[in-house]
């Protein structure tokens, strides 16, 4: 008689969390950070048609990395469910607190009862009536959520774009600064190693310079009445990167989303 193969249950979680963090280590990384008129998303992506920021409700956005179909697929059910709720019962009652706990328990149950994890890494901000009220949580792949008070740092090599960003960011920063100092983080977070050595190995990442083309830009803005999301592209993003930047990729379409580069 076969003997049924047997794994103890901490080498399973070992397992699925090795891969979950394995697929979403190999996503271009994203830094959510809060400024002076609400919550700004710097993602980089150089694809012009799909979005790893987004609008979930009226003053709630959106952020993944990690596999673009499951992210996408808990996207649109968050958004599902938001206009659910707000429908039956107050647009006021659909918060970032509630979507984020729905989105942790999903990844949670997932984690622990499916054989395959989600590979996703998601935050969820909102921006509220007063700089002290915007709120950024974090939802990891086996449902643990944080709830973070400056800024959020996910996907690809976070460690140095979080110490980046540790030394540079402070409070109340206009967004120019915050698309500025954003950028910069994201700067040290990869590219390709330098001298042909191995990031993984120590070997030291060569400098980037990352233009509007590989940049995917928006805001949840305080001032605006209801629906506080913008993206911001083209021309209008170019303005607000630092100076070296802003040829990185030659010239912009003058309006719209810029093409992929």
């Amino acid at each position: 008689m076969t003997m049924p193969f047997y794994s103890s249950v901490d080498q399973l979680l070992r397992d699925r969390s090795e891969l979950a963090r394995k697929g979403i280590a190999r996503g271009r990384s994203v830094v959510v950070l809060t400024y002076d008129g609400g919550v700004l998303f710097v993602a980089e992506n150089r694809s012009a048609s799909l979005r790893k920021v987004s609008e979930i409700y009226d003053r709630i956005g959106f952020a993944a990395v990690g596999r673009y179909n499951e992210f996408e697929q808990l996207r649109t059910a968050g958004i599902r469910m938001a206009d659910v709720r707000g429908y039956s019962y107050d647009r006021r009652d659909v918060t970032g607190r509630m979507l984020a706990n729905a989105y942790a328990q999903v990844l949670g149950t997932s984690f622990i009862e499916q054989q395959k994890p989600y590979e996703v890494e998601l935050c969820v901000a909102e921006v509220g009536t007063a700089a002290g009220a915007d709120q950024l949580f974090r939802i990891t792949y086996d449902g643990s959520i944080s709830d973070e008070p400056s800024f959020v740092v996910m996907g690809g090599t976070t460690e140095p774009i979080s110490a980046k960003l540790r030394e540079t960011f402070e409070a109340g920063l206009e967004l120019g600064a915050a698309v500025s100092i954003a950028v910069k983080g994201l700067e040290t977070g990869g590219g390709t190693p330098a001298s042909g050595t191995s990031t993984a190995n120590g070997g030291a990442a060569a400098a980037r310079t990352l233009g509007v083309a590989a940049l995917e830009v928006a805001v949840l803005e305080r001032s605006r009445p209801r629906r506080a999301f913008r993206r911001i592209s083209a021309t209008a993003l170019r303005s607000l990167l630092p100076a070296e930047n802003r040829g990185a990729d030659g010239e912009a379409p003058a309006g719209g989303d810029t093409p992929e580069a």
